[in-house]
């Protein structure tokens, strides 16, 4: 037999069978031993090479029998499987007789065409122990599917691994019973194989990004899953189970913030993204709120190869730390340029506040040298020199305060106090004001006594500051209320006005140092901006706090004081320790002190008194004057030139002439620890420049 060259090997292939059935017919008169006629075999018509095989094959050693034996439902299945271009199989009969189509015998490999009309357990007899349990379920009348069921093969010639997606489905016969079984296979291997390199190729990656110090994910598909995320990104976005998930499902906090929506863009378009300092905020904890993070990233599309987009490679870095310490510097530059500002406020409000009384004082000295003896004018001159002095005084007391307090140096005489006789205290100081402006003020207060622990004198200088600016700022004949609370733990102070009250931008602000509202250019309230400052530190310095309200300009304001109760009644007030002083009369009094101008002044006071006084303006001349003259009482500078006034002190205790008289430092050093060094050098008494002239001739009188 001859064919043309140029037919197809499957041309070749039904010609051959067509030429062998017609010579094996005229050898046996017309016809063919386990061969079917054509109209018998009808529904095996079509079916491609293995159709073809089947038309002509001899069915004498099958199982199955002739085809034109075999039962309606079995022709049925065989001609839809013959038609199909799928890979089909079904077995029958009790021997499961094999038979299969085109796409199936790419399957078997070497094992076809041998295997058609065969027994199933002889033709995959190497598997068969792993797939009879499926089979016994399918001849049970079960179906059942299997996705990649990894199978070692042997169809050609020697063993090879490979992965089948099937389902095996029962076939009943015209009875309805079972009788044989229907297989739809796909071979995977390929799809297998190739997803294990993708998944190795995957984790090899993973491998080599978690190592990485930035935050690196990879997302694939329109919907960004998530197949990498290194330990940096884990550990941005709190570490959370985000492996296998979109992120829109893992990550559903950032709904709204924008990203969602870039990764849509990304891959929409397949342009990458920048992003740089970008907030986002993120649940890093469960049951936690959002975290504001900041990041840097990059969005890069990722393509196969045939250039489709198949997913996002996300890479990037946390810079929160970076971000917000740029944003504290900027927040401490801004601090320190207000700082600046409050400064040059406070030393322009100084420059004022000094100048002011000074002016007067200069005038007063001025008219003191013109005038002739006046003594209702000279009187008057001098009201208006002591009332600035005080003034000045009272300024540089409240620095020195602020001095003490930001510097831990504030020595507290803890008592226990009635907060009633406190307040009492506090608003004597400021009744002259109040009553000057005819001020309304009220108190209320519970019937019993409240006690609370700390320093008379400091606990005074808070409440009376309080309602000192409670008068201030507020107008004449408008209304100032104080209202005391208890409850077993605190005591409450409430000082409600109806003045000026507070910006709310300057509220937040109140208790800071050199901090005053907006005021007139006649600056007509004065003060420093201190007061507040000093209420808070006392306060805190206690165990107390105190805060302030106000709804805004023109509405006034209240300010709020509390500190810790005391459940008991207050300690009994020591006896102050009797003062040793000279007989009361006339006394001989030396003053030592280096500004000239200072001692005659005060010499010139000490006479006035009708004291004998003499001065001295260096230390080794208060010596010489001190054992010549034997004073009664020696005023004494610390800074003096020649030898400081505790030396100064020391030798004096040692003299016979002034061993025993009494010695009052007056000084410019108001300090604890100055008052302290005072007192081991031997002085019986220390007063701060400028000394009340009151304060000076107690200390005279027995």
């Amino acid at each position: 037999m001859e064919f043309q060259a140029s037919l197809s090997s499957s041309e070749y292939f039904v010609r051959y069978t067509a030429l062998f059935a017609n010579q094996y017919r005229l050898s046996t008169g017309g016809k063919c031993m386990g061969v079917p006629e054509e109209k018998e075999f009808a529904f095996l018509v079509g079916g491609g090479q293995t159709g073809a095989l089947m038309r002509v094959h001899d069915w004498s050693h099958s199982p199955l029998g002739a085809p034109n034996s075999w039962p309606q439902s079995l022709r049925s299945i065989v001609s839809v499987m013959l038609s199909s271009e799928f890979p089909m199989f079904v077995a029958w009969g009790p021997q499961l007789g094999f038979l299969y189509n085109d796409r199936y015998a790419d399957i078997l490999g070497a094992k076809h065409p041998a295997a058609l009309g065969g027994r199933f357990e002889e033709i995959w007899a190497e598997i068969w122990n792993d797939i009879r349990p499926i089979i016994d379920q399918a001849i049970q009348g079960h179906a059942t599917y299997h996705r990649n069921l990894p199978l070692l093969v042997n169809r050609r010639e020697h063993e090879e691994q490979a992965w089948f997606t099937f389902s095996y489905s029962p076939i009943r016969d015209e009875n309805g019973l079972v009788a044989g079984m229907f297989c739809a296979v796909m071979e995977t291997t390929d799809q297998v194989l190739a997803e294990r390199h993708r998944v190795e190729e995957v984790e090899r990656l993973r491998l080599l990004f978690q190592q990485a110090p930035g935050i690196i994910a990879v997302l694939r598909e329109p919907d960004h899953v998530f197949e990498i995320a290194n330990n940096a990104y884990l550990q941005l976005v709190g570490h959370r189970e985000i492996l296998g998930k979109p992120i829109r499902e893992a990550l559903p906090e950032v709904a709204g913030q924008g990203f969602f929506e870039l990764l849509d863009q990304v891959y929409r378009t397949g342009e990458p993204y920048v992003g740089r300092e970008i907030a986002v905020r993120l649940q890093r904890k469960p049951d936690d709120p959002l975290e504001e993070r900041y990041v840097n990233f990059v969005y890069q599309p990722t393509r196969d190869y045939r250039g489709k987009i198949t997913g996002i490679f996300v890479e990037g870095s946390d810079v929160t730390e970076a971000v917000k310490a740029h944003k504290a510097l900027q927040a401490s530059e801004n601090e320190l340029k207000a700082a600046n500002r409050r400064k040059d406020d406070f030393l322009a409000m100084l420059a004022h506040e000094l100048r002011n009384p000074l002016a007067p004082i200069a005038t007063a000295s001025e008219l003191l040298k013109l005038t002739a003896a006046d003594s209702d004018r000279v009187k008057k001159t001098s009201d208006v020199i002591a009332r600035q002095v005080a003034h000045m005084t009272e300024l540089v007391d409240d620095l020195l305060d602020v001095s003490r307090v930001t510097r831990g140096l504030v020595t507290l005489q803890h008592e226990t106090l009635s907060i009633g006789r406190l307040l009492a205290e506090a608003v004597e100081q400021v009744r002259p004001l109040l009553e000057a402006k005819r001020q309304h003020f009220t108190v209320h207060a519970p019937d019993e006594q409240c006690f609370v622990r700390g320093d008379r004198t400091r606990l005074i200088q808070v409440f009376s500051n309080i309602l000192n600016n409670a008068a201030k700022y507020t107008q004449s004949d408008g209304q100032i209320m104080l209202t005391v609370s208890c409850d077993s733990a605190n005591v409450e102070v409430a000082i409600e006005d109806n003045g000026i009250g507070i910006e709310p931008a300057l509220l937040p602000h109140i208790f800071d140092l050199f901090t005053q509202a907006e005021r007139s250019p006649d600056r007509s309230q004065g003060g420093l901006g201190l007061g507040l400052a000093l209420v808070k530190s006392l306060l805190e310095l206690q165990g107390g706090r105190v805060s302030a309200r106000s709804a805004g300009v023109g509405q006034g304001s209240r300010f709020t004081v509390r500190l810790p109760r005391v459940i008991a009644d207050p300690e009994p007030q020591q006896e102050a320790k009797l003062r040793i002083r000279p007989d009361s009369g006339k006394l001989r009094i030396l003053v030592v002190d280096d500004n000239k101008d200072a001692a005659v002044m005060l010499q010139l006071l000490l006479d006035a008194q009708g004291h004998e006084t003499l001065a001295a303006f260096s230390a080794n001349d208060a010596l010489a004057i001190a054992q010549r003259t034997s004073p009664a009482v020696l005023f004494l500078d610390i800074g003096l030139p020649d030898m400081d006034g505790y030396e100064l002190a020391q030798r004096l205790r040692a003299l016979p002439e002034t061993g025993s008289s009494l010695l009052i430092a007056l000084t410019g050093y108001g300090q604890p620890q100055d008052k302290e060094r005072a007192k081991e050098a031997g002085f019986d008494h220390h007063l701060v420049k400028p000394a009340k002239p009151d304060d000076l001739f107690s200390l005279l009188v027995k």
